[in-house]
């Protein structure tokens, strides 16, 4: 049986769009994206990180319809295909792996693109055990994500919220880069452990204190807020120094507005070495790439640092440094206000065990270790 698509069978997104192919979600309402005309934000935003088809039923078989559009570098090597995960009852049952759809080719050099269309995919998962269960069915972190259809061989009903919202903010590593799997993304593992449904407005390449992001998460329900602020604005070197207090401050202020006595998590940078001292902007490194590898350097240079009265450029160590004193600044009038050193979820001991494999992003393994370190702060 075919089941009408509507924001009542999905979790984790600001709305839905209707289009020639099915229906788009978007974690971002149309008012912020209205406000804002990078393609790295508007892709990010559309690819359904932390967004899931939640419902019950006895159905034995689960056919989902999707057309997804990919992202090609030209001269970057592709990302593995997307991953669409089943989780029944709160546990990771079955995986598919995506298919067709279209394929953007963007050269970096240029900035020229191309479209090479595909036909929509079925995703089938089948031979279920019967009786009734919860099924959560979370689409890819990294691919776009039309949804055509959604067929059961049993009715549906819809399971209503019953656990916290955590609304959770930063960059491409809370998206899910280097995932295994949409359900394993950090973000997604935390709020499993800490019993609360996930909001994730992790954007690759865009935490960059943008107004419209602030009056999203203000906008948004929410019992626990986190925002994880620094790598895109030291590997983008949007701001100077002068610019990021006044920026982080009105950011909170705005999210603030809407959620005035909410537990709010300032989250500082992971340990990333390549930024730890060296400013950005970053790049590929296209010694790397001409090996057929992806790997991240950074281009700026180190005399040019943040320092004491200064209009530097920014680093990890001085942000995690001004990030301690904006909160601890905020915190005589904002008790519910708090600071976790990203150090502490991802640091300099950490990276011989789990070296960041191309230099910015953690891997699955090292996902799972942010997760079970930072779900505490959820409780």
């Amino acid at each position: 049986m075919h089941h009408e698509i509507d924001t009542g069978l999905l979790r984790g997104l600001a709305e839905l769009e209707r289009t020639d192919l099915g229906w788009l979600p978007h974690r971002l309402p149309w008012s912020a994206r209205a406000q804002c005309d990078d393609p790295q934000l508007l892709g990010a935003e559309a690819q359904p990180a932390g967004v899931r088809f939640a419902f019950r039923t006895a159905a034995t078989v689960i056919e989902l319809d999707t057309v997804r559009t990919r992202v090609v570098l030209t001269g970057v090597p592709e990302r593995p295909d997307g991953t669409v995960d089943l989780v029944l009852d709160g546990r990771l049952s079955r995986q598919a792996v995506t298919s067709g759809g279209n394929v953007v080719r963007v050269d970096p050099a240029t900035g020229a693109s191309d479209v090479d269309t595909g036909p929509a995919a079925t995703i089938r998962f089948d031979g279920l055990a019967a009786g009734d269960k919860d099924v959560e069915i979370w689409l890819p972190y990294h691919e776009r994500t039309e949804v055509a259809a959604l067929r059961t061989d049993a009715p549906i009903t819809v399971v209503p919220e019953g656990r916290r919202r955590w609304v959770h903010h930063g960059s491409s590593i809370s998206q899910g880069s280097n995932a295994a799997s949409p359900s394993t993304t950090w973000p997604a593992l935390a709020a499993a452990q800490a019993g609360v449904d996930l909001v994730n407005l992790g954007f690759s390449g865009s935490a960059l204190l943008d107004p419209f992001t602030a009056r999203a998460i203000r906008d948004q329900r929410a019992d626990v807020i986190s925002v994880k602020l620094g790598i895109n604005l030291v590997n983008a070197d949007l701001l100077r120094q002068r610019a990021f207090g006044p920026a982080v401050h009105g950011f909170l202020d705005t999210i603030r507005d809407g959620h005035p006595d909410v537990p709010l998590v300032v989250i500082g940078p992971l340990y990333c070495p390549i930024h730890e001292t060296t400013p950005g902007p970053g790049a590929f490194d296209v010694e790397a790439l001409a090996r057929g590898e992806v790997r991240f350097a950074a281009t700026g240079d180190p005399a040019d640092a943040a320092r004491p009265g200064g209009l530097g450029r920014l680093t990890l160590g001085w942000i995690r440094d001004q990030l301690a004193a904006i909160v601890a600044r905020r915190q005589p009038d904002d008790s519910r206000i708090s600071y976790v050193d990203g150090l502490t979820l991802y640091g300099p001991a950490d990276a011989g065990a789990h070296p960041l494999p191309d230099r910015l992003h953690p891997d699955a393994a090292t996902h799972r270790v942010i997760a079970q370190r930072f779900a505490p702060a959820l409780t």
